[in-house]
Order: C-alpha cells, then sequence, then structure tokens
C-alpha cells in the first residue's frame, strides 16, 4: 500500500513538474527568477557557512599565534634558568616547551587547513556571486530578445492577417458582372439580329425599295411613250 501512494506521488510530482515546466516556458521570466532566488538563497547560506569558516581560520590563527609567543617566552626564560643553574626550574620550562611545540605544530595544522578551507569557501561564494549577476544579465538579455521575437511574431502575424483575399473575391465579382453584363449585351444584339420581326422589317425595307425601282420603271417607260408619240405627230 505504501508502494502504491508512493508511486502516485511520483506521478502527481511528475505532472506538476510537466505543468511547471510548460509554465515557465510561456513565462520564462519566472523560470529565471527561481533560478536567480535559488542562487541567492544557496549564497546566503554559504555566506554564513563562510563566515563561520572564516572565524574559525581566524581563532586558530589567534590560538597559533598566541602559543608562538608564549613558546618564545618560555624558550627565553629556559635560557635564562639554565644560565643561572635552576635545574628544576629548567625541567619544567623543558616540560612546557615541549608541549607548546606540540600545541603549536597542531595549530599549525590546524590553521593551513582553515585557510584553504577559508580560500575555498571563499572562491564558492564569489562563483555563486558571479553566478546571479551573470544569470541576472542573461535574465535581461533574454527577456528582451524574447520580446523582439514575440514584437516581430505579432507584426507577422498582423502582415499575414491582412489577406486580400475579400478584396480579390470582390474584384474578381465585378469582373464577372461587367463580363456578364456585356455577354447579355452582345446576346440582346444577337437575338435581335435573329429576331423575325426584324427580319420581316428588313423584308419590307427591301420589298419597298423593289416596288419603288418598279414604279421608277414604269414612270420612265410612261415618259418615253409619252416623247415617242409626240414626235410622230
Amino acid at each position: 500500500m505504501a508502494g502504491f501512494f508512493a508511486r502516485i506521488g511520483n506521478l502527481w510530482k511528475g505532472f506538476l513538474n510537466l505543468w511547471v515546466s510548460d509554465v515557465e516556458k510561456k513565462h520564462p521570466e519566472i523560470a529565471y527568477e527561481n533560478a536567480i532566488n535559488s542562487m541567492v538563497e544557496k549564497y546566503a547560506l554559504l555566506r554564513k557557512t563562510t563566515a563561520a569558516i572564516l572565524r574559525r581560520r581566524d581563532e586558530v590563527s589567534e590560538r597559533y599565534t598566541s602559543l608562538s609567543k608564549e613558546l618564545a617566552q618560555i624558550n627565553s626564560d629556559l635560557n635564562v634558568a639554565v644560565e643561572t643553574n635552576q635545574d628544576d626550574l629548567s625541567v619544567v620550562l623543558i616540560q612546557k616547551k615541549n608541549q607548546l611545540e606540540s600545541d603549536l605544530a597542531e595549530a599549525k595544522t590546524d590553521l593551513d587547513q582553515s585557510s584553504t578551507d577559508a580560500d575555498s569557501a571563499k572562491a564558492s561564494l564569489l562563483s555563486v556571486q558571479s553566478e546571479i549577476k551573470r544569470l541576472k544579465a542573461e535574465k535581461d538579455t533574454q527577456l528582451a530578445k524574447m520580446a523582439s521575437a514575440e514584437a516581430r511574431l505579432r507584426i507577422q502575424e498582423q502582415v499575414e492577417g491582412l489577406s486580400v483575399d475579400a478584396e480579390v473575391k470582390a474584384l474578381d465579382n465585378v469582373r464577372s458582372h461587367i463580363k456578364n453584363t456585356i455577354s447579355e449585351a452582345n446576346l440582346a444584339s444577337e437575338l435581335k439580329s435573329t429576331d423575325l420581326d426584324e427580319r420581316l422589317k428588313k423584308l419590307r425595307v427591301g420589298s419597298g425599295e423593289v416596288t419603288a425601282k418598279s414604279q421608277l420603271a414604269e414612270l420612265k417607260a410612261a415618259a418615253a411613250a409619252k416623247k415617242a408619240g409626240t414626235k410622230t405627230m
């Protein structure tokens, strides 16, 4: 049962991570802010740790300095004791000297290690600090590029959206209407030329012309006959 709920929990985390990832893609400033905030938290924690390491280094350094001074004093006292033949005091000072030298050697080892730790901690702190600055600069640069790209996309969409299909279609309709009108006019003319009434009218016009010519011929014949009769008389 515990394994079942664990799998359900992992599944939920997976869906949540996918959702967060999708949101961050659409809003990259969120991803950058999350990364920067995470680095800032890491920096704050590392800074406290570094401060503690530096404090220990300083404490070890102070102890080393104190032991060095004390050993120097013991050596001076021992020389005086030896020169004044104070053997009992010399023995005590020798023991004290040996202990101080051992303590000093240990302090030196601690000082070297704490100094190395401090240098490493400071380097890590500076590295995180530099990474925060880099992320902030990258955020500004990348978001500016993103805004520019989005602006270009919007312009492209607007340009593509300025479709002339409707206007061209309307013009095609006008052209088609003009052609249809011309065709209708031509058809009316063609129909007019083939209309029976029109043909009859033309026939009558032609018939009238034939009749007029016939009458003209008759008039000319009558005039010629009259003229010929006059000469006979």
